[in-house]
């Protein structure tokens, strides 16, 4: 997998994740739409990690700083 995500991308990623975890985890959000932030919490920090992300690469995109 070639990297397509750049540093601010990565953290506004992990930022977002961790804001949905707490919504979910203090009862703020719950039901069906709880989950679903927490599964999309879940997508966000594992394509931070890998700084890939699959829908970039179907759309074209690339967030990553070019290398000299």
């Amino acid at each position: 997998m070639k990297k397509n995500m750049g540093t601010t991308d990565r953290i506004v990623r992990l930022i977002a994740a961790a804001i949905f975890a707490a919504l979910y985890f203090t009862n703020t959000v719950t039901g069906t739409f709880g989950i679903v932030l927490l599964v999309l919490a879940a997508i966000f920090v594992l394509t931070s990690l890998v700084s890939f992300c699959p829908l970039y690469t179907i759309l074209g995109l690339n967030t990553c700083t070019a290398k000299k």
